[in-house]
């Protein structure tokens, strides 16, 4: 018999009390006939919620596993998800809503796991590609020979990832620096296997291996002849012989190869326009190029008109959050709390993403609002209408209704394993548009890409623009002290961006002298920028950039939670921090909250502890968590 997860029998009169609340929040299907009543938090209930998150995981006991014996210190809920990502189990093997991985969709095929962990190591960047040895490439290739013999009916190469896999090996020979070109073991395992190969891949596939007939020597000679099938095939053959050469291309190019192929239908034959293997060498081959300014617009603004022009919501600010689509695997995902906080004092935010996004597949927005009950299928037009609503403020959108061109890429985009260009530019989107001030914020990791991601930023037109390397590449900044041991380049809370000067002063951009700290590193205060247009008149920008040390502000330093790919701990930790119980999440939502509001020139947020007591104000009256429920609720009713 299961122990009873209750203290006294108070606790669980008061559980029962709230069961339809938690059950609004924990079912997986959700239901939309909920009482209006069930979603109101008063301020003396706010301690039973605290009390209700440690009851949680019990609600959810009938869909577990069974578990190994789970390591020490970690939340059930956590170590849940943590023995399933350890063992290794397929998506396919486990639909557990609780953790994050089961949100997969089912009918993408799976990859060869041989041939994805080769391209692991060579299709990313000229610094950061691992050559791989004899015995490595020996098995990746021969891998790929009995894939195309027809010997691997339930392990076999996809066709985008031996685009990705030969792409990569092409770009690195024509183009990268010595230490990552091919090793001797590499070309000794190609000068033994490719004369097999040619003999059984398709042509396409050939031409990427070797387009101008100079890398694998005198069996190849498909590559300078090759030039597609059909107009789409032979625009994207013409772009893909210039990115394979280490080349990049021009604004009209990029945009015109994506709208010529998307958006993708694997599951109708009769509707592809082009090689999947093709696709995936051109997506990948862009990114180890390193796309350059002009390219990443293309992938930016290509489909803005897709579903016609956005709707515009009737809101005083509305700020767009841009985390990360393949989302978070270790660390508690705060952002959907963040904005409920926001929404309470009229900064409007718009949150977008998908359920599941590959490589990393971890905690979403969807997965979060999903889990407990929300409608996740919102068109953006449904969303202005949430954002309109003085008791919600906010509204999730997914690419799935907003954009469903770059949306059908996502089976793909697991196939060829390392981020494209999009994984940056569609953190960048404007599926609503406000009457009064718009800002965004993204989320970044890897060094380089902060600029172009501020450039993306002023090319949308909007007043105030802000990137923050978080933890894991997310946009929330932490708490916890920064490492010694941290690795090399701009540390976690390194901020950036621009605001109007004419909602910011000096003093507004950190409200302490330049001694303490070390809080501010480059701030470029009196650095106007003009450079754009916006409803017929030019917005005049400031820039800066600083590290948020949240220990200036009066956090004690925490560790961040931990999640470890658990929708469900990841909500419990938000719900027990809106519902007032002070810790490292409530800390974390706070930071954010009110560290936004102050970059971003956002009203009443001049003042930095200011800006953070009326976040603080918004969880401990109740309104926060009162907003979230009400747009679970609601999500359900919007036409």
């Amino acid at each position: 018999m299961r122990q009873n997860p209750f203290p006294s029998s108070t606790l669980r009169a008061r559980a029962l009390r709230d069961d339809n609340t938690m059950n609004s929040l924990l079912h997986p299907n959700p239901n939309p006939n909920l009482n209006p009543s069930s979603f109101c938090f008063s301020a003396a209930r706010r301690t039973t919620l605290s009390n209700l998150t440690n009851w949680i995981p019990f609600r959810l006991g009938e869909r577990r596993i069974g578990l190994s014996t789970p390591r020490k210190g970690r939340h059930p809920a956590v170590r849940s998800a943590a023995t399933i990502d350890e063992a290794g189990f397929l998506e396919a093997d486990i639909r557990n809503p609780a953790i994050s991985t089961s949100y997969r969709p089912s009918k993408i095929p799976q990859p060869n796991r041989v041939v994805l962990e080769a391209q692991t190591k060579v299709c990313t960047g000229p610094e950061q590609t691992k050559p791989l040895s004899q015995e490595q490439a020996v098995v990746v290739l021969d891998t790929i020979l009995r894939s195309a013999r027809g010997e691997l009916k339930n392990e076999e190469v996809s066709k985008a990832q031996l685009g990705a896999f030969f792409a990569a090996m092409t770009i690195r020979a024509n183009a990268f620096p010595e230490a990552t070109q091919w090793s001797e073991g590499e070309r000794h395992a190609m000068s033994i296997l490719w004369p097999r190969l040619v003999q059984v891949l398709p042509q396409d596939v050939i031409f990427i291996a070797d387009p101008e007939g100079t890398i694998m020597g005198p069996c190849s000679s498909i590559g300078p002849h090759f030039v597609g099938h059909g107009a789409a095939e032979m625009r994207l053959v013409g772009a893909l012989r210039e990115v394979l050469a280490g080349g990049h291309l021009g604004y009209e190019e990029v945009q015109g190869v994506l709208r010529d192929v998307l958006p993708l239908n694997p599951e109708d034959d009769t509707s592809v326009k082009v090689s999947e293997s093709l696709l995936a060498a051109f997506l990948i081959g862009q990114r180890m190029n390193r796309e350059i300014d002009r390219e990443l617009k293309a992938y930016c603004l290509a489909f803005d008109d897709e579903l016609g022009s956005p709707p515009i919501a009737d809101v005083r600010s509305l700020t767009h959050y841009g985390e990360p689509y393949d989302g978070n695997t270790r660390f508690l995902r705060s952002t959907l709390f963040v904005a409920a906080v926001r929404a309470c004092y009229d900064e409007s935010c718009l949150l977008h993403g998908v359920e599941w996004m590959p490589p990393k597949g971890g905690i979403t927005e969807g997965q979060l609002l999903k889990f407990m009950g929300a409608n996740t299928y919102l068109s953006p037009a449904q969303a202005k209408t949430l954002l309109e609503d003085e008791n919600i403020g906010f509204a999730y959108v997914s690419q799935r209704e907003a954009c469903p061109s770059l949306y059908s890429l996502i089976g793909l985009r697991e196939h060829i394993k390392k981020r494209p260009p999009l994984a940056t530019s569609e953190k960048v989107q404007q599926f609503v548009r406000a009457r009064g001030r718009e800002s965004i914020v993204a989320g970044f990791y890897h060094e380089g890409y902060e600029d172009p991601l501020l450039m993306l930023m002023r090319r949308r037109k909007v007043h105030s623009g802000l990137v923050v390397k978080g933890e894991e590449g997310a946009l929330s900044m932490t708490t916890k002290v920064r490492s010694v041991n941290a690795s090399k380049g701009l540390p976690v809370n390194h901020c950036s961006g621009f605001r109007s000067p004419s909602n910011a002063t000096n003093s507004d951009v950190d409200g302490m002298d330049l001694t303490c700290g070390g809080l501010l590193h480059n701030l470029d205060l009196l650095f106007l920028v003009l450079d754009g247009l916006s409803e017929n008149k030019r917005i005049s920008r400031e820039s800066f950039s600083i590290e948020v040390n949240a220990k200036d502000y009066g956090f004690e330093p925490t560790d961040t939670p931990r999640t470890d790919r658990s929708v469900l701990r990841n909500i419990e930790l938000g719900l027990a921090a809106l519902g007032g119980e002070k810790g490292p999440a409530y800390d974390r939502i706070v930071l954010n909250a009110g560290m936004v509001d102050h970059l971003l020139g956002c009203s009443g947020a001049g003042d930095i502890m200011s800006a953070l007591d009326r976040a603080r104000e918004a969880i401990d009256s109740g309104k926060a968590l009162n907003r979230l429920m009400n747009y679970i609720q609601a999500s359900h009713k919007v036409t």
